[in-house]
This record gives C-alpha cells, structure tokens and sequence, in this order.
C-alpha cells in the first residue's frame, strides 16, 4: 500500500506553455518515490494522452457543475477510492516538489493524527522541458536561488492530510477562489492542526498566464468564485496560511509565535471556529474591521445577497 496518494485536476493541454507546465508536474511527482501513488483526475483535452504516455493512473469520469467545471468534492471522492492510503494530498497541476515531501510527511505524521499542511510556494518562470534524470533537484534548487520568489501567504497550491480528514467538501469549482481558504478554515473549525510547512515541504510553482480561463479573468474575478464562497458559508470562511497555529520544519513542530496581529485575528475568528457561530463571526468582524463591513454589506444589500467575487488580496 502507497503511504500517499498525490492527486490533481489538469487542465487542458491544449495550450503549449500549459502542455510544458503540467507534463514537467507529472514527471515530477513520478520521481518523488515508491511510496507516493499519484493519481491524474478529470476528462479535458490532452489528459488522457498525458497518462497514457506516462503510465499514470487516469480517472476521467469527475462530476461537473452546469458549466463543465470538475467539482472539488467529486475529484477529492475519486483520489480516496483509489486505495488505502494513510495521507492524501491535493496539489495543482503546476507545481513541483522537491524530495522531502514524503520524509516530511512521516515525521509531521509522529506528531499530530488529524493535520492540514500547507505552505508557501516558490515562483519560478519555467519555460520548457525538464528532465528529471539524475540530480533533477540540484538544477531545481539551483533554479530556486537564481530567480526564485517566495509567493506570499496568500493563496494555497497544495493540501496534505491524513485519510480521515475531509470526507465530506462542499461542491466547489476547481481552479476558482474560495475553496482553498475553507479548507484552511474547515481545518480550524474542526479543531485539527493546521500547520505551516514552508520550512519542510519546499514547492515549485510554475508560472502561467490565465488564457485558459473564460476571458482570460484572473479566478477571483470569475462568477464561480462567487458560488464558492456562497457554498463555503459567505467570507467570514476566507482564512489564509496566517491563520496556522503550528510551525513544521521537517523535524521539529512548534506553535506560532503570538504576535499581537496574531492575538487579535485569533480573538476575531473565536466565534467562528470555536463557537461556530456566523452571526458572531459577522459581529467580531464588524467589530474589528468597521469601515470594510459597512462596505461589504452595502455591496450584499445592492446584490440581494448575490455573488461577490473576491478582490486579489482577499485570494
């Protein structure tokens, strides 16, 4: 049995810089070790083929909201049917991993049973083919130090967590806003640990345009960001790697250092994940954020309660 089942949902590969990005994705996580089942998720052009040339596992049959884009809730299903994995882990088709993933998984596993790791990534503009022969991540730290940037800490490009976590997700759209701050938020509500492993788990994102979306819109700006966060309980639930408790670099597991920025967003979230209470949640923030609330629920008043998409720094 695989100790950790790696899934994503492609893209299409219809797009040459796309096709360049998600192929070097794959190779990649076929050369992180036996331990690691990965698993390719979904049915647009090119992935069928991308798998059959790789030899990886394809399920294509992923369920779709109206307008043809994969459901998270149906492509995190399909990743746990695969096998018994103890750890599973959702990360975008544009992101690679270095060596460590599994080692780190392992020792942050020793510490805590229920966990969400995630962390920051590394930007990096990859244009072409990678061969991930020998020494493949001497060239991609070499690549890390020459021109890398450290991605803030906003926005999240990989989730790992034990089996029993997450069974049952809301039918969020892939590749929109939203869903990936409720699982950090989901994650603090159900009182796991959730756990910021930028020290341990170093990850590659590869840069792309957004040419693949409808109008080239960057996500946020889609009306399916809008669905997402209405199904994740409204933006009271837009949480963000700032909202970790713990600290992972690899060995050692460590509570974050209570700055008091920290305090108070902790003070501000209490209803919302130790209460669970919306009203409160909607009150603290009010309390905390006066001018943005009135904002906000003058924009909700104007719209009926419509969809809102969200702005970049709220990604």
């Amino acid at each position: 049995m695989k100790r950790l089942t790696l899934f994503t949902a492609p893209k299409p590969f219809t797009d040459p810089h796309i096709n360049i990005i998600q192929r070097n994705t794959l190779q990649n996580w076929l050369v992180l070790g036996d331990d690691v089942e990965v698993v390719v998720i979904g049915d647009d052009p090119g992935i069928a083929e991308a798998c059959h040339n790789l030899g990886l596992l394809h399920i294509p049959n992923v369920k779709c909201n109206e307008l043809g884009t994969p459901l998270i809730s149906s492509i995190f299903d399909l990743a746990r049917q695969v096998n018994g994995s103890p750890y599973l882990a959702y990360a975008n088709a544009d992101i690679l991993f270095m060596p460590e993933l599994t080692s780190a998984l392992t020792a942050l596993g020793q510490h805590k049973e229920r966990f969400l790791a995630v962390g920051q990534r590394w930007d990096l503009e990859i244009n072409q083919h990678i061969e991930f022969s020998a020494h493949w991540e001497k060239y991609l730290e070499d690549q890390i130090q020459r021109s890398g940037k450290l991605h803030g800490q906003t926005g999240s490009d990989y989730f790992i967590y034990p089996r029993a976590c997450f069974q049952d997700i809301p039918n969020f759209a892939v590749g929109r806003a939203g869903w990936d701050n409720w699982m950090i938020y989901w994650a603090r509500k159900q009182h796991w640990a959730l756990v910021d492993t930028t020290k341990a788990i170093r990850v590659i994102h590869q840069n792309h345009d957004y040419s693949h979306l409808p109008g080239g819109a960057r996500h946020y700006r889609l009306p399916e960001t809008g669905d997402n966060i209405k199904l994740a309980g409204g933006r009271r639930t837009i949480f963000r790697l700032t909202d970790a408790v713990f600290d992972f670099d690899g060995r050692k597991l460590k509570r974050k250092p209570l700055t008091w920025k920290k305090f108070w967003r902790e003070v501000e979230i209490f209803p919302l994940v130790s209460l669970h209470s919306r009203s409160l949640g909607w009150l603290f923030f009010a309390i905390f954020h006066p001018i943005k609330a009135y904002k906000e629920a003058r924009r909700w008043l104007a719209n009926r309660g419509g969809k809102q998409p969200l702005n970049e720094d709220q990604e």
